[in-house]
């Protein structure tokens, strides 16, 4: 399915603080060899060569000098842009849409996701093209496999979205489940640059002009620290996904996850086989033999200036130590 207009459009911005300490700023999750010696960053790329013919990488002036890298194991070439401070992604996906010409399909996807199923990934993508050239603004609903806590959900009704729902409680997730048209909201979007333009411009007009300023001023894709500054931080959900007339949501069975959650990454290496004792605990970042003596289902995490220990379903809790090591500005981040 090579379409000719199509631009991937790859978000690498994120920290990834919920996997502390293995996702430092230095090296966000994104970057780490974790998943088959792959990066996620490299894996998402792959991914979709065969469904684009252009790539814009959007990041930020820590990442970039590792995302090139990445980039340059492609023969493909790409577009850079650089953001000086993060500004949310509302922001990122302007300038990517600035960057290309009013027609261009974009698909946006985080750098961060693991995918599996490529003939499902597939049928989502050729559907969500078609649905972008009618112009609306489509993102991807992914079928929940149990009642998550940290996703958002979108609730739709064939392609037609009801509304977006927060991340739920489990009394409210385990009803979600049970209802059948709630989706996890996957993060995941595809439409036309100039439509997306338009909607940022109608809803929120000062994000636009001033990510508009900003992208005019840029030098070979760096972006200008100070004017960046002006833009409002507000995520693409907020600023035009929940309140478009012109929203479609494409229902997607690939299986999906954001490993955003040491819980996430737990159930990914156990489904690759990685070492598990009786009582499923699990040793990641080191081969030192490690024994877990009257608990299940925990993590330890090693690292050469920190360990970490929680039960898989604290894995949430993770993003608190983050915070309070911010809080005193610890080397340790």
């Amino acid at each position: 399915m090579a379409i000719s207009s199509v631009t991937h459009v790859v978000l690498t911005g994120g920290i990834g603080s919920r996997l502390w300490p293995l996702s430092r700023k230095t090296l966000p999750k994104q970057y780490l060899e974790l998943f088959d010696g792959e990066s996620l960053f490299e894996k998402t790329v792959t991914r979709n060569l065969n469904i684009s013919n252009k790539t814009i990488v959007v990041g930020n002036i820590e990442n970039y000098k590792m995302s090139n890298a990445i980039m340059s194991k492609f023969e493909k070439p790409f577009t850079h842009i650089v953001e000086a401070v993060p500004r949310n992604t509302a922001a990122a996906i302007a300038f990517a849409a600035f960057a290309s010409k009013p027609e261009d399909i974009l698909l946006i996807t985080p750098s961060d996701h693991i995918i599996t199923g490529p003939e499902q990934y597939d049928i989502a993508l050729k559907r969500a093209v078609e649905l972008a050239n009618q112009d609306y603004l489509v993102t991807f609903g992914i079928k929940p496999t149990k009642p998550e806590t940290g996703y958002g959900y979108i609730e739709f009704e064939n392609e037609n979205v009801i509304a977006f729902h927060e991340k739920p409680d489990s009394k409210t997730a385990k009803a979600y489940l049970k209802n059948g048209n709630n989706f996890w909201n996957s993060g995941l979007f595809c439409f036309k640059s100039e439509k997306f333009l338009s909607e940022l411009q109608s809803q929120e007009p000062e994000v636009y002009r001033t990510a508009k300023e900003v992208w005019e001023a840029n030098k070979d894709g760096f972006l200008d620290y100070e004017m960046s500054l002006t833009i409002p931080s507000i995520s693409i959900d907020y600023a035009v996904m929940e309140r478009s007339q012109d929203i479609k949501v494409v229902p997607a069975h690939f299986e999906w996850s954001d490993l955003g959650s040491f819980e996430s990454v737990y159930d990914y290496l156990v489904n690759k086989n990685h070492p598990i004792d009786a009582n499923r605990n699990i040793v990641i970042g080191t081969s030192m033999h490690t024994t877990f003596i009257g608990v299940k289902n925990c993590i330890l995490i090693y690292t050469a200036d920190a360990l970490m220990v929680l039960q898989k379903e604290n894995s949430q809790e993770v993003k608190q130590v983050y915070q309070q090591l911010e809080s005193i500005a610890s080397p340790l981040l």
